[in-house]
Formats: C-alpha cells, structure tokens, sequence
C-alpha cells in the first residue's frame, strides 16, 4: 500500500516524539532509582552507625558480650533502638514510659517481622543464639533475602565468635568493626540485601512507575494530536507544488507558486517559479520562431508563385532571362531552408565537429584569400592583423572554424557601406586566441547588440539590405563558437561600424567535449552552452 507523504511525515513525528518519550522515561527511572538507592545506602548506613554505637556502650557498660548474649530480647531492643521494657510494655498493654524515648507511632506495636523473630525459633539445634531467626532463614532458603536490616544483622565477638549469628552466613556478609578506645571490641555482619528495602520505599517506587506511564501514554496521545495538523502544515506546500507542475504540464505557464519563507520549501518555490518563467519564455520563442519562418519562407514562395501565374497567364513572357529570375529566387529560398536545418542541427549539437591540431593563422588568412575577389568587387577594403605571438596551434574543426569565418564574411560583405573596409585582427590574450572582425559604417543600435546572433533577428536599419540573408548566419556562428567552450559579442567598431569579437581557447573546446561529447568528437547539446 502507497502512503501519502503526509502519512509518512505523520508517521514519522510520531516515532520520534514516541522514541523521546521512550528514552526520556527509561532516564528518568534510571535516575530516580540511582537516587532512592543512595537515599536508601545512607539511610542503611546511619542506622549501622546508631546501632554500633548502641552495641559499644552496652559492652563498655557490662564489660562485654555475656548480659547480650544471655538476652535474647536485649539484642533485638538494641537493634530497634527501644528502651529495654518499653516495647514489652505496649506488646503487653501496659502504659509507656512517659520518660522513654519512643521511635515509630506510638499507638503500634512492634513490627511484623520483630513478631516473626520473638516467635520463631532464634537457632537450630545445639546452637540457641543463632541469628537470623528461623522464620528468616526460611526466606534465605527460598532465594528471598530478609529486606529489613536488622534481620540482617549478625554480631561477633574480639575473638570472632558467634555472639548472634549464623557461622554458614559469614562469608556472604560485610563485616564492620566495632571500636571502644581504640580497641576492637567486635565485628558487625551485615548480610547482603536489595538496595531499596524499605516498604514505604518500594511503595512509593511503584508509585512513580505508575505515573510515569500514565504521563508516557499521555505525552504520547499530545504528540499524536499536534502530529497530525503539523504534518499537515508542512505538506500543505508540496501540495501546491503539485498543483503547480499539473497546470504547467497542461501548457499553463502562468502558474506560479507562492514563495512562503526562506528555507528549502522556499528556495523550491523560486526554483520551480523560475522553471515556469523559462517555459513560458521557451514557448514564445517557440512560437517566435515558428511565426518567423514561416514569414520568411511565404515571401519568396509568394513572389515566385506570382512571377510562374504571371507567366502562365501571358502577362509576362516565358523567356531564357525570366527562368534566371525563377532559378536564382529558387536558390535563394533553397539556402535559407539549407541555413535552417543547419541552425536545427547546431541546436541540438547534432553536428560533427571533427577536432585536430591546427595553425589558427594559417585558417583565417586562407578564408579571407577565398573572399578578396568578393570584396574588391563592391570596393570594400580586407586586412589582416596577426598578433606576435609564436605558436597559433588550436585543437579544433578546421571545417567548422572556416564555416564561421565565412558566415561573418558574408556578413560585412552584405551589411557594410561600398567604399568601406574589413580589419580582421588575430591575438593572443590571457592564453585565449581573439580574433575581431571590424568593419566601417553603418553601425548598429546599442540596443539590437544583445540580439544579433538570435535566430531570424535583422536590425532594421541601413544595414538591412534586400541582398542580405534571413538572419541565420550569426546564429549560426554562435552555436558553432560554444561548440569550440569559446565565446562570442557584438560591439561597435572604432572604424564605425560592427566589431564581433570571438575568444577561443588553445584546447579548442577539449572541456566542452569533455562534459558532453562523444568520444568521436561529435559534439552533444551540452557543448552549445559551454561558456569562456
């Protein structure tokens, strides 16, 4: 089953707030219970402190162990810390001492586990004062330790002997010495136990546990709750993003998608804004182009249309003279078709570019020789001004490069004043070949500079000629020039007309071929935006 993103995103912000909530609790546990056990070792550890120094004032006060050991209820007294008749007074009805200290509630009695000791039997058989008691020892038997301390308590004498203990425990016990002036008087076993013992202890500890539950299910419902219209929230853009893309695949270029913020979602949102503005200006040059085209293919099919009717109808003579007419109209059409499917092929990098080592300077002089005839017909001056430098080796398509130097030829040939000049300057700069071709007057607009080498585009001056082309030629120029990782600019000519500058670099277009070529030197569609 597909999940929608706001499902996943839901989903997601719920295992991570549920995750939380997991570790949050076990650390609040764990902490809690850290500090009950220290709570509980330094309460342990007082009450080891009052019942020892209980224990040394009985023996500084008898002398020794014997008044002890002779008096069972004496031991368990001192272990409580009762005054030596007041817990048998209460057991027994009688009034407290009013002068007697008194630990615990005074309207209760004895402890149920001190009940259990009194009534149980002390020791087993041959030895009486053994401690634990037998009920005790019935829980040790069974794996259950006695929690209170003082059931876990057992004394020794100097010498290490039982004065209330069981010798098969001692070597599971910790051992405290017990000091009067500086002598040892006797040992204090203490029998391993848990770490929390008390009964209001545990009870308050289960109590916790309790409640952090209920606030983990509680925490968790809350996370689900603002999940929910957060996942919404953050899913709402993606939505219109799709809504966007919908209108913009049905051919609305229109559509636009508002920018909300400055993070990803945001920079998306540009992002996706600037696609549809570039398919919007796509699509006018689409039809830009299509309109242009067609504009220049109905003109001369129009006039050689009404110069055949003109013949067929006897208004003008079938003569050697009109069928010139016909043939060079229909040359004349046959290269503006011949420049469109050349201008196609640059587009799409469909052309061969068949690259190898060649002499730059050598190029360029041997075109311009092909053209001196064509410009010293209609009185235009041709030079050419080669820099200093000594290698002018460039790795390129010597056919390309020489189809670029004509069409800009033809393009002074056409466009510049009779009388006028052509200075075609080669150099070297920043380890790039320049070559400028400059020519005299007329000049162009400051404005059509930037759209001189779009496809169709004519300024329409002077330089406007009925002999010149259909706009192809610099266009043309251009793609090959990319072609080469070179680039190309329009600017006006000291000499008053229009400078194109081209920069090539030595490698000829090694890195455009590189990230979009093939290995035959066919140059792919990416080879048409490399830059300088």
């Amino acid at each position: 089953m597909q999940l929608s993103l706001r499902t996943k995103l839901f989903l997601a912000l719920l295992c991570v707030s549920l995750f939380a909530v997991l570790v949050t609790q076990g650390f609040v546990r764990w902490s809690f219970q850290r500090g009950l056990e220290q709570l509980a070792a330094e309460r342990q550890a007082q009450r080891l402190d009052a019942i020892a120094e209980r224990l040394v004032a009985i023996h500084s006060a008898d002398g020794g162990w014997q008044r002890l050991a002779a008096d069972r209820r004496l031991w368990v007294r001192t272990l409580l810390g009762a005054p030596e008749r007041g817990w048998q007074r209460r057991r027994d009805g009688e009034p407290d001492d009013p002068g007697a200290p008194v630990h615990g509630p005074r309207s209760h009695g004895p402890p149920p586990w001190l009940h259990d000791a009194l009534r149980g039997r002390f020791g087993g058989p041959g030895d009486p004062n053994a401690w634990p008691p037998a009920r005790a020892l019935e829980r040790l038997a069974a794996g259950e330790p006695p929690h209170p301390l003082e059931l876990r308590l057992m004394l020794l004498n100097a010498a290490g002997d039982s004065v209330y203990a069981r010798p098969e425990l001692l070597a599971d016990a910790e051992r405290l010495p017990l000091m009067d002036a500086g002598a040892q008087i006797g040992t204090l076993a203490v029998l391993p136990g848990p770490p929390v013992a008390e009964l209001a202890d545990l009870r308050f500890r289960e109590r916790l546990r309790l409640a952090l539950w209920l606030i983990a299910l509680g925490v968790s419902l809350l996370a689900a709750l603002l999940a929910f219209p957060l996942s919404k929230r953050l899913t709402r853009p993606v939505a219109d993003f799709q809504r966007t893309m919908r209108r913009l695949a049905a051919g609305d270029y229109g559509a636009r998608v508002a920018v909300q913020g400055q993070d990803e979602l945001g920079r998306l949102a540009l992002d996706l804004n600037a696609l549809a503005a570039a398919l919007a200006q796509t699509e006018q040059a689409r039809r830009q182009w299509v309109a242009d085209i067609s504009h220049e293919l109905r003109t001369p099919l129009a006039l050689l249309r009404a110069d055949i009717e003109a013949m067929q109808d006897g208004v003008r003579p079938l003569s050697p003279a009109a069928l010139d007419a016909l043939h060079a109209d229909t040359l004349r059409l046959k290269r503006l078709i011949d420049d469109l499917y050349e201008l196609s092929m640059t587009d799409l990098g469909a052309l061969s570019y068949h690259r190898e080592p060649l002499d730059l300077a050598a190029l360029l002089a041997e075109t311009l020789d092909g053209h001196r005839e064509a410009f010293a017909g209609v009185r235009l001056g041709l030079e050419l001004d080669v820099g200093h430098a000594r290698d002018w080796t460039l790795f390129a398509d010597p056919q390309r490069l020489a189809q670029l130097f004509r069409n800009l030829l033809q393009n002074s040939l056409a466009y510049t004043d009779a009388g006028g000049e052509l200075r075609v300057g080669l150099a070297r700069v920043d380890g790039r070949f320049c070559i400028d071709f400059h020519d005299s007057a007329p000049g162009v607009p400051a404005a059509a500079l930037p759209h001189l080498f779009e496809r169709l585009y004519r300024v329409d001056s002077s330089r406007n000629r009925a002999t010149g082309g259909a706009g192809l030629g610099l266009a043309i120029a251009r793609n090959i020039v990319l072609a080469h990782g070179g680039d190309i600019a329009a600017m006006p000519s000291p000499l008053g007309g229009l400078c194109v500058r081209i920069r090539l670099p030595p490698g000829g277009g090694a890195a455009a071929e590189a990230r979009g070529g093939g290995a035959d030197g066919t140059a792919t569609h990416s080879a048409e935006i490399a830059g300088p």
